[in-house]
């Protein structure tokens, strides 16, 4: 890649990073009210996402073989139950990702 190559790539991605930030404060103004469909898209989109992100993790494991699937049932559970606990998403993700990590490095 020749030198006029990396900086227009640098300049594009540059761009792109910044109309992307910038677009949600263009198209939501901070004193406008925000549309219906963005307040329906901000209710159900986490629980969306963590049900993917549940579908994703799980997809490959056998329970047949190794720990019979126990490292990641355990991670499952933990993630709801902590969710159902505090409400808060990220701490039943990280809680749930370390207490993995932690079984599957140890055992």
């Amino acid at each position: 890649m020749t030198t006029a190559q990396m900086l227009a790539t640098i300049a594009i991605a540059a761009a792109a990073t910044i109309l992307t930030r910038a677009l949600p404060f263009i198209a939501f103004p901070a004193g406008k009210q925000t549309p219906p469909y963005i307040q329906y898209l901000g209710r159900v989109l986490p629980g969306a996402v963590f049900g993917l992100l549940v579908v994703y993790c799980l997809r490959e494991v056998d329970v047949f073989t190794g720990m019979h699937g126990l490292p990641e049932a355990l991670g499952v559970l933990v993630a709801g139950s902590t969710y159902l606990w505090k409400r808060n998403m990220l701490l039943s993700i990280a809680i749930s990702t370390v207490l993995y990590m932690l079984i599957v490095n140890v055992a």
